[in-house]
């Protein structure tokens, strides 16, 4: 009897472990289908702003930049104008000051929207990037990022040492890294920027395979519970760190591969 107890037993913990495996799975399908989309309405968004920001009509433009390419009354307000600094640090306070507060008290199409609204501001505040880079030296970064992206999540979803460690470590150099780019706005030293770009990619591929692990253990932590407005939230909130993490890669490797016009 004892015995079959025991059978019935593993027998049970074998079927949750599968149906905990299961959900996982569509978990993590879940989370970087999300990121997926917002990266696609930030790509979307940068092009589409670009294209509307510039005119090959001299007697529409109001600035030209070094490279030709000449800005209408919209490219100027947008990046000639004291609205770029809002449209560049606008993101970032969303993301200290508002997202926690939309985690907690929105649903999880609330928290869904929130993130593809910010997505759009990214795009909004890439956008330059097309107007000073080909088009074949983003499209070449974007795939390596893509490349390197991949192995680097595979790598937090399969690897069995401990990440969380590297976490803080990560997180403080991401701070530093902030200032160090806040600082060189004023500096404008190309030595700093090659220091601050190749920093970055470290900093950045490091959280990549962090948040792959967190996100993973924070569900199976939290499968048992069955809170599905929880784990929708939490697929969201996911996928913006892997989000941030590619984005910042993309724009630190666009610094050493892009070419400019």
């Amino acid at each position: 009897m004892s015995d079959f107890n025991t059978m019935r037993a593993q027998r049970v913990s074998g079927t949750r472990a599968a149906e905990i495996d299961a959900g996982l799975r569509a978990h993590m399908n879940k989370v970087y289908g999300t990121m997926s989309v917002g990266m696609l309405i930030t790509a979307a968004a940068a092009w589409a702003i670009s294209g509307l920001a510039t005119t090959t009509d001299p007697s529409m433009a109001v600035a030209q930049l070094p490279n030709g390419t000449m800005l209408n009354t919209l490219g100027g307000a947008i990046y000639m104008s004291p609205l770029r600094w809002v449209i560049m640090f606008a993101p970032l306070a969303f993301i200290l000051f508002g997202w926690g507060a939309l985690m907690r008290r929105a649903s999880a199409a609330g928290v869904q929207l929130g993130f593809f609204v910010f997505a759009s501001a990214i795009g909004l505040s890439l956008s330059s990037i097309f107007l000073v880079f080909t088009s074949y030296s983003i499209t070449q970064t974007f795939f390596v990022t893509a490349i390197a992206f991949g192995g680097l999540s595979l790598y937090g979803y399969t690897t069995k040492k401990d990440l969380s460690g590297m976490g803080t470590f990560l997180i403080m150099g991401v701070i530093g890294l902030i200032v160090a780019m806040i600082v060189n706005l004023f500096l404008q030293s190309p030595a700093m920027m090659f220091a601050i770009s190749a920093i970055g990619i470290l900093i950045f591929a490091g959280l990549t395979a962090f948040y792959t692990q967190t996100i993973k253990s924070e569900y199976v932590a939290h499968a048992a519970n069955g809170d599905q407005e929880w784990l929708d939230k939490a697929a969201v909130d996911g996928a913006l760190s892997l989000y941030i993490s590619f984005l910042n890669m993309f724009q630190f490797l666009l610094m050493f591969m892009g070419q400019q016009e």
